[in-house]
């Protein structure tokens, strides 16, 4: 991936099965579906997906920690095609605020003790 020099704040390796849904500009639904975390950060999340994401939507995401449920909304930073034929999007979230973030650390805590850091 070629944003690393670009990235903030660091990256957790996980993999995760969660639900999208892409909204157009005035917040209507265009379509959803599954997609897996490649790897997470407090300020964007690399999503694998078996169908190409418009980068003019908004992707509004649901991570699931424990028993908690968080919504995230983030803007399309990058996509490309692998050879696999499976898509992934580079995500920066949007809107973020403390509860949010303490979530997305509380998530990075738990997968840091099992994976890599990148």
């Amino acid at each position: 991936m070629a944003t690393d020099d670009k990235r903030i704040d660091p990256r957790v390796v996980s993999s995760n099965l969660l639900l999208y849904v892409c909204l157009d500009e005035n917040d209507h639904e265009k379509m959803q579906g599954m997609g897996r975390t490649l790897n997470v950060s407090e300020s964007g999340i690399l999503l694998e997906t078996h169908i190409p994401i418009d980068p003019h939507h908004i992707v509004s995401l649901t991570i699931a920690l424990e028993n908690d449920l968080m919504d995230l909304k983030g803007k399309i930073a990058h996509s490309s095609k692998r050879e696999d034929g499976k898509f992934e999007s580079g995500i920066e979230f949007m809107e973020m605020n403390e509860q949010k973030r303490r979530f997305l650390r509380q998530y990075m805590l738990i997968f840091r003790g099992q994976e890599n850091i990148i």
